[in-house]
């Protein structure tokens, strides 16, 4: 089942901040919930993998099973793994739909893309986990353009800044995939080795 509790403890166990709100909670308590939170011993090198990997299916909405199914296409691919994995989880659709700015949270961005709202190439998707290509073009389909939420998303894409390695154009409300992002393009504050040393070891 896909993580639904407090988003808040989540950060505070994992010492990472998910949103804005995360970052404001971690400020004041940047101890783990629970009566023992203050005085955790220090993790073993087992438990620094398994929180970092952790880290990335809370931060891109993944359950276990598909995050293994990730990892074992990034392992056989040419490169480093974990890079290649970041960039799998960076290109999903609703990973993208929330880099553009159209979506304030991933959480919100795989709702709206489930719900109909985006179109990949001039095409309706649906599915949170499609894979972007390099030159893919996502919009907002014409039938939800008029609907509440994009009108008040409007206002702020005008002046939201993206990242590099996508453009987004507020007019007609798309965004381009110019090329594959790499850890230092995202801003990467998961440690990716340690997940590969994770399941090499399981």
């Amino acid at each position: 089942m896909r993580y639904t509790g407090p988003k808040a403890k989540k950060a505070r166990r994992l010492g990472m901040a998910f949103s804005a709100k995360d970052a404001k909670v971690l400020q004041k308590r940047s101890y783990a919930p629970g009566q023992h939170g203050q005085s955790r011993s220090r993790l073993s090198e087992y438990g620094l993998q398994l929180k970092e990997k952790q880290k990335a299916k809370v931060q891109y909405g993944i359950m276990e099973r598909q995050f293994s199914n990730y990892f074992k296409k990034a392992l056989r691919q040419p490169g480093v793994t974990g890079d290649i994995l970041l960039r799998m989880l960076e290109t999903r659709l609703d990973n993208f739909v929330f880099r553009s700015g159209f979506a304030d949270s991933r959480p919100q961005a795989r709702q709206l893309v489930s719900h109909g709202f985006f179109e990949v190439n001039g095409k309706k998707v649906d599915i949170p986990s499609y894979a972007l290509k390099v030159g893919d073009v996502v919009a907002v389909r014409k039938t939800k353009q008029p609907s509440k939420y994009i009108e008040r998303a409007k206002e702020k894409l005008k002046n939201f800044k993206t990242q590099e390695w996508l453009e987004m154009n507020p007019g007609n409300l798309s965004s381009k995939l110019l090329a594959q992002p790499t850890p230092e393009m995202i801003a990467n504050l998961i440690n990716t080795q340690l997940i590969v040393e994770h399941y090499s070891r399981i």
